[in-house]
C-alpha cells in the first residue's frame, strides 16, 4: 500500500523548473519530520531538503536559493519547487516521513516511510 505518492517528475531542459508533489493521502505523517531525498545512477541517496515538526526547514547546501519545499497541511501534501535546473539535479527524487523521533534529521535511514520516487531528468 503506498502511503506518500510523488508527482511532478519529468523531462525539463536547463535552467527550467519543476514542482513535485507529495501527497499522504491518509493525512498520516504530514505533521511528522519530512523531507525531499535524490538518488542519481550510482549514487547514494541524499537529502535535499526537510520541515521539521516545529515548521522550520533545512536544505541541502547544493540547493539553497534554488529549491524551496512547503507544506500544505491542509492537503496533506509537501511540495518542492525547484528552479535553475542543471543537469545535476536528474534523478529519481523521493519523499519521506520519520515517525519514530521528535528531532528531526537529515540521515536517510531515520526516515521510514517512502514514496515510490518520481523520476527527475534535466537535459541541456
Amino acid at each position: 500500500q503506498v502511503v506518500l505518492l510523488e508527482s511532478g517528475g519529468g523531462s525539463v531542459q536547463v535552467g527550467g523548473s519543476l514542482r513535485l508533489s507529495c501527497r499522504d493521502a491518509g493525512y498520516r505523517y504530514v505533521s511528522s519530520c519530512m523531507g525531499w531525498f535524490r538518488q542519481a545512477p550510482g549514487k547514494e541517496r541524499e537529502k535535499v531538503a526537510r520541515t521539521n515538526t516545529d515548521g522550520t526547514i533545512r536544505y541541502a547546501d547544493s540547493v539553497k536559493g534554488r529549491f524551496t519545499i512547503s507544506k500544505d497541511s491542509a492537503k496533506g501534501t509537501l511540495y518542492l519547487q525547484r528552479n535553475s535546473l542543471k543537469p545535476e539535479a536528474s534523478a529519481m527524487y523521493y519523499c519521506a516521513a520519520d515517525t519514530a523521533h521528535l528531532t528531526c534529521s537529515d540521515y536517510v535511514d531515520r526516515y521510514n516511510i517512502w514514496g515510490q520516487g518520481t523520476q527527475v531528468t534535466v537535459s541541456s
